[in-house]
């Protein structure tokens, strides 16, 4: 066994290798940029090496600098996690030309799997069921037209090197192939330097299935179910669960067997990911394989108890596989929720800056060690809460990397009980200082085809087709968060009146009629309430609202953001705070993925209150505004300078994603008021329009 290993990667993944390392006895080195100095993976391992400056071209993507640095510091082999160097053939090459040893498959079957082309020929000859379709580099439009007549509409035109929703294009008729053929050939060239293109048949109504495959030196090879990762939004994975909702115990083993003879066929040594879309029938089709571990790999360890990470450093290291087919077990049901930095209500731009509050849900799992496998769970339940991190309260989310915070994983006996646990954590994870989103998170949980687990590859697409918006998110009942915001401005009612010294006839009273104003756009919802029965010790109190009564129980105190108890009887975690940047005396309540704004006056201050005018917000229709924090790559205009409607005026970069400012119509640049290469913030002016 290794006695040290480095580490190339960053974030969550790197955090995460680390722990099974430790569990193991082996000492862990860090890489970083000046980016990420203080970052939690830096802190964690026992070493650390600085690669370079912040982007990643200058750091974690510098084959060279890596390996200079496990050899300088004496590690023995070199985990790349996921993203960045990965699944690069030539960097797995040169780590074992250096005496180093690679912890993921041997480089050929990185190369073989690496080639869209020819993994799909690879696959055809082992044997495993692939989409029909023209396998072969198209040379022009026309030839692509062609072939997709023969193959019959849809079809999919992909990039062969591309990745990520890049260089990938779907055709319906004959002028949507040439026209997404010439687009898909253009964005590959652009993206990957390599621009051959092929076209297959497009599954309509698709699943994104995935089979967790894990193999040794020594022949050994063996499938660890399957993950369903069809909630996708422009192609990113956004949830994953394992098993799937849909495919049959027959169809899972059918696409298990096809996985492992696909990994056989390229003498796959260590943990890999075969990719298949299946159609509503169970039809499936092999996508392509991915040589190394996944992000959504928690919720295979949740289900079958074995520790992916620590596999593949104990297959790298020359020992086999203790466990065969028949003992891989399949225990309770795991969902996966990626928190991201961005912002669901501004079409989920990026959003970075310092994590003012990070306080995710208490962890009942420990990466690695969900389980034992094939033993009951204590207590009669399953599992519990688990999180992927590698960021911290008041670290920073850098603007140079992917946008990803944390990784939320559940694990229930059934997934009704999954989705139910999940729900109620992602109530529970407070993020303040960044946007993140977790609001849209809850609403696909809430979404009933979510839940019956009606769904396909298309289903945000289809149910957010305009985008995601605030009014979208529904909550079974709205009037409960009204109650807890006067549940928490009658606890402090009471605080306030019990504090000592006060003046004699001027004490602070506890009332218990109050009025809710909760504020809907520039309107607002009028709810008289009473609170009865006395707080005091035990944290409960009675709310009455209409016909409706709450009895709601909470010993939170007044300034935590996150809040848990019960309400007639029913546990909840909710968010509260006081105070809002348009409102500093209002509470705001998130429970569920819906916010509320509310004040709780007493009558006569309600009365009062309607008479205060409204201030309109200031006009910023002469401005370019920054819709994002991010790097001000470039500025297309000057001053004096006429620009119509559609034309760029700048372009901003953050977290991977270039985004390009277009005029919504015909304007005259009166002054450019940020400068290339300056870090914007959110609604920073850029332009000022005559």
């Amino acid at each position: 066994m290794f006695t040290k290993i480095l580490i190339a990667n960053r974030g969550e993944i790197a955090c995460r290798i680390i722990n099974s390392a430790k569990k193991l006895g082996i000492k862990t080195v860090a890489v970083y940029s000046e980016a990420d100095k203080d970052a939690r993976h830096v802190e964690l391992a026992d070493e650390a090496v600085l690669l370079g400056a912040a982007p990643s071209r200058e750091s974690y993507l510098v084959a060279d600098k890596i390996i200079a640095a496990a050899k300088s510091c004496g590690a023995q082999a070199i985990h790349p996690g996921y993203g960045f160097l990965s699944e690069n053939a030539e960097f797995a090459r040169r780590v074992e030309a250096e005496g180093l040893v690679f912890i993921g498959p041997k480089h050929p079957a990185i190369a073989a799997m690496g080639d869209k082309i020819a993994s799909k020929k690879l696959a055809k000859a082992a044997h495993v069921t692939t989409i029909p379709g023209h396998n072969e580099p198209i040379l022009s439009a026309d030839e692509a037209v062609g072939i997709a007549q023969k193959i019959g509409y849809p079809v999919m035109i992909k990039a062969s090197a591309g990745g990520g929703g890049k260089g990938l294009r779907v055709a319906f008729n004959d002028k949507e192939c040439f026209e997404g053929f010439t687009s898909c050939r253009n964005e590959a060239r652009n993206s990957f330097g390599d621009d051959r293109v092929f076209i297959e048949k497009f599954v309509e109504q698709p699943r994104h299935i995935e089979i967790q495959v894990l193999g040794d030196a020594f022949g050994n090879i063996v499938y660890l179910n399957e993950r369903e990762c069809s909630i996708q939004r422009r192609h990113q994975k956004v949830i994953e669960e394992a098993p799937s909702p849909f495919i049959s115990d027959a169809t899972r083993r059918a696409m298990g067997e096809q996985a492992v003879a696909l990994a056989r066929a390229v003498d796959y040594q260590s943990a890999g990911t075969v990719e298949f879309v299946v159609g509503s029938d169970q039809s499936f089709y092999f996508l392509e394989m991915n040589t190394r571990l996944q992000v959504e790999h928690p919720v295979t360890e949740c289900i079958t108890g074995i520790d992916l990470v620590e596999q593949m450093i104990r297959v790298a290291a020359g020992e086999a596989l203790t466990f065969k087919q028949e003992d891989v077990k399949r225990e309770g049901w795991a969902i996966e929720c990626r928190i991201n930095a961005e912002d669901p209500f501004r079409s989920f731009l990026p959003s970075t800056g310092r994590l003012v509050k990070y306080q995710p849900p208490e962890a009942t799992l420990e990466q690695g060690r969900e389980t034992l496998q094939g033993q009951a769970y204590e207590g009669g339940t399953y599992g519990g809460v688990r999180v992927d991190t590698g960021v911290y309260e008041g670290g920073e989310i850098p603007m140079y990397y992917d946008s990803m915070i944390a990784k939320l994983i559940v694990h229930g006996r059934d997934r009704k009980e999954a989705i139910g646990k999940m729900r109620a954590a992602l109530d529970g994870f407070v993020i303040r200082g960044i946007s993140s989103n977790i609001p849209f998170q809850a609403a696909l949980l809430a979404h009933p085809d979510f839940v019956s687990g009606n769904f396909n590859t298309g289903f945000i697409a289809e149910h957010y087709s305009g985008g995601f918006r605030a009014e979208e998110v529904q909550h079974e009942d709205p009037l409960f968060l009204v109650a807890l915001a006067a549940f928490i401005r009658r606890k402090t009612r009471e605080r306030a009146a019990g504090i000592s010294g006060q003046m004699a006839g001027h004490e602070v009273q506890v009332e218990s009629d109050y009025v809710a104003l909760v504020r809907q756009g520039e309107g607002q919802q009028r709810h008289p309430l009473q609170i009865s029965e006395y707080l005091g010790q035990t944290g409960q109190a009675t709310i009455r609202i209409g016909d409706r009564v709450f009895r709601i129980e909470c010993r939170s105190r007044l300034n935590d953001i996150r809040m848990t108890g019960s309400v007639n009887g029913q546990p909840f975690t909710a968010q509260a705070e006081r105070g809002t940047s348009k409102n500093p005396l209002a509470y705001r309540i998130n429970h569920k993925g819906y916010a509320i704004e509310v004040n709780i006056l007493s009558p006569r201050a309600a009365e009062l209150h309607v008479l205060m005018p409204f201030k309109a917000p200031p006009d910023t229709s002469k401005f370019l505004l920054s819709p994002m924090p991010g790097l001000l790559a470039q500025i297309t205009v000057e001053v004096g300078q006429v620009v119509l409607a559609g034309e760029r005026l700048a372009v901003i970069e953050a977290m991977k994603m270039e985004n390009i400012l277009l005029a919504t119509q015909d304007v005259k640049i009166a002054e450019v008021l940020a400068k290339t290469g300056e870090s914007l913030s959110v609604d920073q002016p850029i332009l000022r329009f005559e």
